[in-house]
């Protein structure tokens, strides 16, 4: 107990964590208590705010037919089923993992409770004491879980996407026998770009390397390319492996129902032979409590909602980022997510104006996700906004006018 509590200031001081523990001190959009919540409109105390820091990017958490489906699934399963799934699985897990693989077009789906778990205890296996490759600005719980396969034997490496003839030649130089695992997002969480996949993905084949993409934020926005498409999202929000016209062959694909379905679930998508394995070599499926019936029961209404008007509400969806977007590029303000997905990133002219930034963000209603160093490279600090479905077009112009108060001010780093 004293030891413990002797190493708390050591923890505190540690400069990696210094700026996120002083935003969580002192940001009212940090650690923040909400005390209602009416679609994108946010109550905290007594000070409404519009919501730019939602990720359920389809609006399915206020969809009355997905809430309504909770109620029946409840009565029939229980709140929360009570084993494992390798004891055993409530209908729900085959009906869903049916339906997702044929979404998908991917050989198979694995269900399990979220991303975080899946990088932790899949990217080891995988990796085995082999190589593995993590791209540099993949998500912290990917890079996690890389390190997790590091300290049970296998050799890490940092590479570029944008530099493929880097990756090129680490997988070239790579030395010794075992598997090798390249690892990077589909669609950066904190920018909104994607990589070259098919590029990469070439790349690996050719070097006998498996591609594992977390595209946990790309999945049920960006889809299937097709002449019937109703925005650049493309069809079917079925993720970035289909939105790439790419195949399964080589890759491992990562994604979760907790975004744009508003729903605690994750998947793999990957060959049958890989899904019999980890169901006896990763410990979510063994050991970990499964997701509770409601977030069974509302993937499963999400599913259908997407089947029916998906694409619609996907070609709304990219119709108000592009409202922000425009404004964005009229104010002549540097943010790296200018290919219309709805995460807009804006860096701060000087970062050690954040405090005040946020501030002013907060008192004119204005909700957002703040981006402080080390969730972002220190010459990236700043503020992310989301768009969702339910954002309306009073939202929209809120939110634009703020921006352009704050580029008067001089707040926001300009475009070169």
């Amino acid at each position: 107990m004293h030891a413990a509590a002797a190493e708390l200031p050591a923890v505190r001081s540690d400069p990696r964590w210094r700026d996120l523990d002083h935003l969580r001190r002192t940001s009212p959009m940090s650690d923040a208590v909400l005390d209602e919540v009416r679609g994108r409109h946010i109550r905290s105390g007594d000070h409404w705010l519009i919501d730019f820091a939602s990720c359920n990017y389809l609006g399915f958490d206020w969809e009355p037919e997905i809430i309504e489906a909770i109620e029946p699934a409840v009565r029939r399963w229980g709140t929360h089923p009570s084993w494992s799934r390798l004891i055993g699985n409530p209908r729900l897990y085959p009906e869903i993992e049916e339906r997702l693989t044929a979404l998908l077009g991917a050989p198979d789906t694995l269900l399990l409770p979220t991303a975080t778990l899946i990088h932790a205890s899949v990217i080891p296996v995988l990796a085995a004491e082999g190589h593995v490759f993590v791209e540099a600005r993949a998500h912290k719980t990917v890079y996690d879980g890389c390190v997790s396969a590091r300290g049970r034997g296998a050799t890490l490496t940092r590479f570029h996407a944008d530099r493929p003839d880097e990756l090129e030649g680490l997988l070239r130089a790579a030395n010794g026998s075992g598997p090798r695992l390249v690892c990077l997002d589909g669609v950066d969480s904190m920018s909104g770009t994607s990589p070259d996949l098919p590029l990469l993905a070439r790349i690996c084949r050719e070097r006998g390397a498996t591609l594992y993409v977390d595209d946990t934020h790309g999945f049920g926005v960006i889809g299937e390319r097709s002449a019937h498409e109703t925005c650049p999202y493309g069809s079917r929000g079925n993720s970035v492996v289909r939105h790439t016209g790419e195949s399964y062959d080589g890759i491992v694909l990562v994604g979760g129902f907790s975004k744009a379905y508003s729903s605690l679930l994750a998947f793999l998508a990957l060959p049958t032979w890989l899904k019999d394995g980890l169901k006896v070599a990763a410990g979510p499926y063994l050991y970990s409590g499964p997701s509770p019936t409601a977030s069974l029961a509302t993937v499963l209404a999400g599913l259908e909602v997407n089947e029916r008007r998906g694409d619609l509400i996907r070609a709304d969806l990219y119709r108000k980022t592009l409202r922000v977007l425009d404004h964005v590029r009229r104010l002549g303000l540097d943010t790296p997510g200018e290919h219309g997905f709805p995460i807009v990133e804006l860096p701060l002219a000087d970062g050690a104006d954040l405090d005040e930034v946020v501030r002013f963000l907060w008192d004119r209603g204005i909700y957002v996700t703040v981006a402080a160093y080390p969730l972002v490279p220190r010459d990236r600090v700043g503020f992310r906004i989301q768009i969702t479905a339910l954002n309306s077009d009073e939202d929209i112009d809120r939110l634009d006018d703020t921006l352009s108060l704050l580029a008067e001010r001089g707040a926001l780093r300009l475009r070169t």
